[in-house]
C-alpha cells in the first residue's frame, strides 16, 4: 500500500484553512452586553459591550460562546444577545465617515477607534454603516475590522 505525503505547504495551508472556518463573525444585537469570564452568568463581568460590536466566536458551549475582539480580548457571551448580520468596527484613532463611497463626498463625521457599526452596504472598498444613534455614513474598508 503506497502513503501519501504532504508538502509543509500543504499542511500549514490545509492548517489554516481549518482554522478560520472555526471561527464565526457575529454582532452584539442588543444596546449593552456583558462579557463574562466563564459560560455561565454566575462568572464575572469582564467588560460590556455595545450594540453592533463585531466578535469572532472561537468555541460554543450550549448557549455561550467564548469570543475574540478586534483587540484580541476574549470572553464569554449569551448566543442571545448575538447576532449574525454583519458589523464593523473602527480600528484607526480618529476615521472620517463620509456622506458617499468615496474621498470627494463630505466628511458627515468623525469618530475614534472602538466604535462598532451595522454594515448596511458595500460598494467597491466603501461600506455604507449605520450607528446604534442612527447615525450613517460611508466608511473605507481599511479603517475598520
Amino acid at each position: 500500500m503506497m502513503m501519501k505525503r504532504f508538502t509543509p505547504t500543504i499542511v500549514i495551508l490545509l492548517m489554516f484553512m481549518s482554522g478560520t472556518a472555526l471561527a464565526e463573525r457575529m454582532t452584539v444585537n442588543v444596546s449593552m452586553a456583558n462579557v463574562r469570564s466563564g459560560p455561565g452568568n454566575e462568572h464575572g463581568i469582564l467588560w460590556k459591550l455595545e450594540k453592533y460590536h463585531p466578535v469572532e466566536i472561537l468555541k460554543k458551549q450550549d448557549v455561550w460562546y467564548y469570543f475574540e475582539d478586534f483587540e484580541n480580548d476574549k470572553g464569554w457571551i449569551h448566543k442571545s444577545l448575538l447576532t449574525g448580520e454583519p458589523s464593523v468596527i473602527v480600528v484607526k484613532d480618529r476615521c472620517n465617515i463620509r456622506s458617499g463611497p468615496g474621498t470627494q463626498y463630505e466628511i458627515v463625521f468623525t469618530v475614534e477607534k472602538g466604535v462598532p457599526f451595522k454594515v448596511l452596504k458595500k460598494e467597491g472598498e466603501w461600506i455604507s454603516i449605520v450607528h446604534a444613534d442612527g447615525d450613517k455614513g460611508w466608511v473605507h474598508k481599511n479603517l475598520v475590522w
